[in-house]
C-alpha cells in the first residue's frame, strides 16, 4: 500500500540538518509541501533547496522554537504559502549536557525551553488551526530513549523528552474525538550526538564511507541512519495512521518498537496504610526483588566491531 501525502502540508521544526532534514525530505518525497524551520538561515535554506531540487515544495521559517510567536509564524506560513496545514513534526532541540552538579540554570532552561516549551507552543498553534478548520490533523512529537530510560549527564534533555511523552498522552485524550492524532516517535539513529560515542564508531564510519552499517547495529541494536526513521514519520503524518493516537513508537535500523505506557509491576496492600516500619518489614524485600533498570544497557559489541572501535 502506497503512503501518499499529495496535497497535504507539513511543518517540521529543527529541519535544517540531521533527523529533521530527513523528515522534511521524506515528507516532500511522499507529496507533501513542507515548511522547513531552523535557527540557521543557511541550514534551513539548504534543506529547502534539497526538497525543491527533488521536485518538492518548501517554504522556510528561520526562527527558534519556544516562543508562541514562532509557533504562530510556522502555522501562518503553511497557510499563506500552501493554503492549508495537515501535519506538524516537532523535532527542534538543543543539548547542554552536564552532570547534575555542573549543570547551570541556563543549561537546564535552554534545553527545556526549546524541546518542551517548543513542542507545547507549536502543538497548541497547530491544534488551534486544526480545530478551527475541522482538519483531522497529524501531530508527531519527537522523543528520545533518554526520556524513556535516562542517561548520565542529560538531566535537562531527559526531563524535556519525558515531558514530551507525558504531553502526548494528555493531548491524545483532548484531540482524539476530532480525528486528529498525536503520537511520539523515539528515533535511534546516527546523529551529531551519537557520532561522539565510541560504541557507535563502526556504524558512523560505515555511514560516512557510504557502506551499509554492520548488521549488529541495524538488527540487534535497532540503530541506523536518519532516513531509517523518516518512514515512520511519514506514515504517522498520513491519513493511513487514523486511529493510532497517544502512542510512543521507537524506530531505528531494522527495528520498530511500540513502547508500553508505565504500569505498576508490583502492588502491595497493608491494612491501615504504610508506616516506615511496615515498608521495611513487609514491602522492602519485594521492592528490592522488583527494582527496575535505569539507563540504556547496550549488549557487548561483536569482537570484530570491538576491535575496530578500539583502533579508532
Amino acid at each position: 500500500m502506497t503512503t501518499t501525502l499529495t496535497d497535504r502540508v507539513a511543518i517540521v521544526t529543527g529541519s535544517g540538518a540531521g533527523l529533521g532534514a530527513a523528515y522534511a525530505r521524506a515528507l516532500a518525497a511522499a507529496g507533501a509541501a513542507v515548511v522547513v524551520n531552523d535557527v540557521s538561515a543557511e541550514a534551513t535554506e539548504r534543506t529547502a533547496s534539497e526538497v525543491r531540487a527533488a521536485g518538492g515544495r518548501a517554504a522556510v521559517v528561520v526562527a527558534p522554537v519556544g516562543p508562541t510567536e514562532t509557533a504562530q509564524q510556522l502555522v501562518d506560513t503553511a497557510v499563506s504559502e500552501f493554503g492549508r496545514l495537515d501535519a506538524l513534526v516537532t523535532n527542534a532541540g538543543v543539548l547542554r549536557d552536564r552532570s547534575l552538579l555542573k549543570m547551570s540554570d541556563d543549561d537546564f532552561d535552554v534545553v527545556v525551553d526549546v524541546h518542551l516549551r517548543g513542542t507545547f507552543t507549536c502543538v497548541r498553534a497547530a491544534w488551534t488551526h486544526f480545530k478551527a478548520t475541522g482538519t483531522a490533523g497529524r501531530i508527531v512529537a519527537v522523543g528520545s530513549p533518554t526520556g524513556q530510560r535516562g542517561n548520565f549527564g542529560q538531566t535537562s534533555y531527559a526531563a524535556a523528552k519525558a515531558g514530551i511523552v507525558g504531553m502526548v498522552r494528555t493531548w491524545a485524550l483532548e484531540v482524539g474525538r476530532s480525528g486528529t492524532t498525536v503520537n511520539a516517535v523515539v528515533p535511534v539513529a546516527a546523529t551529531a550526538m551519537t557520532r561522539t560515542v565510541p560504541y557507535f564508531a563502526a556504524a558512523v564510519e560505515a555511514e560516512d564511507a557510504g557502506r551499509p552499517m554492520p548488521g549488529f547495529y541495524r538488527e540487534e541494536l535497532g540503530f541506523g541512519t536518519t532516513d531509517d526513521v523518516a518512514g515512520l514519520v511519514v506514515y504517522l503524518a498520513s491519513e493511513q495512521a487514523e486511529g493510532i493516537n497517544g502512542q510512543v513508537i521507537g524506530v531505528g535500523g531494522d527495528r520498530l518498537q511500540l513502547w508500553s505506557h508505565p504500569e505498576p509491576v508490583l502492588s502491595l496492600h497493608h491494612p491501615g496504610g504504610w508506616s516506615a516500619e511496615d515498608v521495611a518489614e513487609v514491602a522492602a524485600s519485594q521492592l528490592r526483588a522488583n527494582l527496575q533498570p535505569v539507563g540504556e544497557r547496550f549488549p557487548s559489541l561483536p569482537a570484530e566491531l570491538d576491535r575496530s572501535t578500539r583502533a579508532s
